[in-house]
């Protein structure tokens, strides 16, 4: 069953396409496609999709996803990348979370995932989730100084943000959801006191971890958001118990009424989506926590949520006010990195790529300046091996913006900045980094010496195992240091099955002088 709520139809035109953005939420419960229009500053909705997947149902108890929760996603996917033919790749962002990020089978349903939609998909953490989450909140809800607590129940975790205006202060993010909740204590499809008692004190036990963070004391306003919050709302006002809001004594009538009913099929009301009272059970049981732990007695329900949050981050992208970039900053302060070092590092490498690759690509661009500014983080751990402990904080940290594939492969491109190289031959998955991990490891090799260098025009090209740099004998003369990690570097480059010539080197070697000859 495709639920689908169509404000306006997807022009069909080149023109109209270049001004349209989509995302695209693969959650743990259902998968939502937000179609939408840029003008400006300003995002307009347009088309949207849902699908209710149910991909927490699916994982196994070795947290592997069975066939027939995978081919639930495929067929969901398929029909998304239908709508989405003919869009630009940089106008279209797919989100995977909590289900994806625990799945030990999440690679390879990837690649038929991402296949079947015909875009990439990030995974992302579970505080990334929850800054997006609060991001599409925030814009669907009246500005305002004062603290917002924003409660977002999904399908396998809850994500709690507390923010003011546009901008989260804290974010966490717990591995509990309606599904897995709903599977773990209602599995039966029997609501008794018993099993609603079991769930919310497994609820309470996980907030616990966070309550001191997240209490009153700490925000004004408690906001609810996706399905569970409203299915809820919805469900209280209903019975004549509010207004549509969520509240502590609409809270408990509606908990008399769900074990007065005793089970998940009976749960009927106008509006209600069959597959929503399916899993309401569970989502229930971490509302009731959350208002006992949190000190919550009211809570508001926003219309925005993860998918308009990928849109809005998608539109500072375009307006250069990139969230990764301003995480790259906050890194390279907290870990106090020489700015002058970075730049020299980044500038030159970013000269080296465009040699070699012969075009300047933006996703290589971005990477290298990231990793540029990032290599030498690891120092503020211990200076041997430091490059490892900068790719460890970089694929480990909380890093707002990037995914955790985006992460990991800048911090692998960070491990590969020096070193031998044989430890990253086998994780380098396409022929496209090669490029990249020469640019940055011969720009951090000629600015070993820290300080102003007087460079002179240097040449490089590639072709497909073979790298080939041009630079006068007579500067590597003048720079034997240089010239002697140039000779080890090509040594490193042959050991894994690459060519790196630099003719200049033997020319330098026998006193070959080029003004001369």
């Amino acid at each position: 069953m495709v639920e689908t709520a169509v404000a306006a139809r997807v022009p069909a035109s080149a023109s109209d396409i270049r001004s349209l953005v989509a995302a695209v939420d693969l959650g743990s419960n259902s998968f939502r496609l937000q179609v939408a229009r840029v003008v400006e500053d300003q995002i307009y909705p347009l088309d949207s999709l849902r699908e209710p997947v149910r991909l927490a149902a699916g994982l196994t108890a070795d947290k592997r996803l069975d066939e027939a929760s995978q081919q639930r996603a495929l067929d969901a996917l398929h029909r998304f990348g239908e709508r989405l033919r003919g869009f630009q790749p940089d106008a279209v962002r797919a989100v995977g979370t909590n289900t994806l990020r625990v799945a030990k089978n999440a690679k390879d349903f990837l690649a038929r995932a991402q296949s079947a939609l015909g875009f990439p998909i990030d995974i992302v953490a579970g505080k990334e989730e929850a800054r997006l989450i609060y991001l599409g909140v925030s814009h669907s809800l009246p500005p305002t100084t004062e603290n917002r607590l924003v409660v977002d129940i999904g399908g396998g975790s809850t994500e709690f943000i507390i923010g003011s205006g546009y901008r989260p202060q804290k974010l966490e993010s717990l591995y509990m959801g309606c599904v897995s909740f709903t599977l773990r204590y209602f599995g039966d499809g029997r609501i008794t006191k018993n099993a609603l008692k079991q769930a919310e004190l497994a609820a309470r036990i996980e907030l616990q971890t966070i309550e001191r963070e997240f209490d009153r004391g700490h925000w004004k306003q408690a906001v609810g958001s996706s399905g569970t919050a409203r299915a809820i709302g919805d469900l209280i006002a209903a019975n004549g118990w509010g207004d549509g809001s969520v509240t502590a004594d609409g809270i408990e009538k509606l908990r008399t009424l769900l074990l007065k009913v005793g089970d998940v099929d009976r749960i009927v009301m106008p509006g209600l989506r069959q597959d929503r009272a399916q899993v309401l059970p569970g989502g229930f049981a971490i509302m009731l926590a959350v208002f006992e732990e949190l000190g919550v007695q009211r809570m508001t329900l926003a219309n925005g949520a993860m998918r308009q949050g990928i849109l809005y981050d998608m539109l500072g992208r375009f307006h250069h006010q990139d969230m990764r970039d301003i995480t790259v900053r906050q890194f390279m302060k907290r870990y106090h990195v020489d700015l002058a070092q970075g730049q020299r590092v980044e500038s030159m490498a970013l000269e080296f790529y465009r040699a070699l690759a012969g075009r300047d690509d933006e996703t290589a661009r971005h990477l290298i300046s990231w990793a540029a500014r990032l290599h030498e983080i690891g120092l503020m751990v211990a200076h041997t091996g430091y490059h490892k402990h900068s790719a460890y904080i970089i694929g480990n940290g909380d890093m707002p913006g990037f995914s955790r594939m985006e992460q990991s492969h800048l911090a692998l491109l960070v491990l590969a900045h020096r070193g031998t190289l044989e430890k990253i031959r086998v994780q380098v998955a396409g022929v496209a980094d090669w490029p990249i991990i020469m640019s940055l490891r011969l720009a951090c090799l000629f600015h070993r010496s820290r300080g102003p260098l007087v460079l002179p025009t240097i040449q490089a090209s590639h072709r497909d195992r073979a790298f080939k740099v041009d630079l006068p004998a007579d500067w590597l003369q003048r720079y034997p240091l240089t010239a002697a990690a140039l000779r080890s570097e090509i040594r490193e480059w042959r050991a894994i099955g690459f060519d790196l010539s630099i003719p200049s080197l033997a020319e330098s070697d026998s006193g070959f002088d080029p003004a001369t000859d």
